[in-house]
């Protein structure tokens, strides 16, 4: 039933209904090489995954801020920054607190949260200020950061730096953000505050490093490549 065949080997059968092509493949010893080069690249990134999400580089500003959901201590080291730093003001961001429903009002807040815990740290109202974000919902760290972008235009409209503070895995995702809400004349610097419950180095062997890096990575994911304002 073959009509012929043709260059290169190619061959055709029931009168050109069916042909058979000769094309080029990988060997083993390239799917093997392929291979090699996949495991290399994963392990690569699982190694390293941890500490890209963990960016520390902040920059010279006379303003801190903080994410006021973060945990006690990262507040501490918040607290431990602005003394170290020479910094003039301390801010604290965030939006209504989980559970509330929506927004009840600015002390309902993790900017408020945030606040009451550094004045027991001994902070007063000349070095410490919220800005609470009245959004829930979705996107909460950008929302936190308009936030921080109005105040700051209303309090100091001539700033265009400042440092923000937050967990770990949850740096790079927050300088993106801010740096998004308060516009490319601004200089966001970002500090990562380590997690002392987990060895950063050894993340996929405690449950906390695994959902700390997984749920990072997809909200990161999101943030770079689908969140648009």
């Amino acid at each position: 039933m073959n009509n012929g065949q043709d260059e290169g080997g190619d061959r055709k059968a029931l009168f050109g209904i069916f042909d058979r092509r000769f094309r080029w493949g990988l060997s083993i010893k390239a799917k093997l090489l392929a291979l090699l080069f996949s495991a290399g690249a994963f392990t690569l990134v699982w190694y390293n995954i941890h500490t890209f999400f963990s960016v520390s580089r902040p920059v010279t500003s006379d303003l801190l801020a903080v994410e006021g959901w973060v945990p006690d201590y990262a507040i501490r080291a918040a607290a431990s920054e602005y003394r170290s730093g020479g910094y003039r003001m301390l801010l604290t961001t965030g939006g209504p607190v989980q559970g509330m429903g929506g927004y009840v009002n600015d002390y309902s807040t993790a900017a408020s949260i945030g606040a009451t815990r550094l004045r027991a740290l001994g902070f007063n109202d000349q070095q410490l200020q919220m800005v609470p974000s009245r959004v829930l919902k979705r996107d909460r760290t950008y929302a936190s950061a308009i936030a921080l972008k109005e105040w700051l235009a209303v309090h100091f409209p001539a700033e265009r730096k400042i440092n923000v503070m937050t967990t770990d895995v949850h740096a790079r995702r927050t300088r993106l953000l801010f740096q998004l809400a308060l516009g490319r004349d601004f200089s966001v610097g970002i500090i990562a505050i380590p997690n002392p419950d987990y060895k950063a180095s050894e993340w996929w062997r405690y449950s906390e490093g695994v959902r700390d890096v997984l749920g990072e990575t997809i909200a990161y994911v999101y943030a770079k490549f689908f969140f648009y304002p």
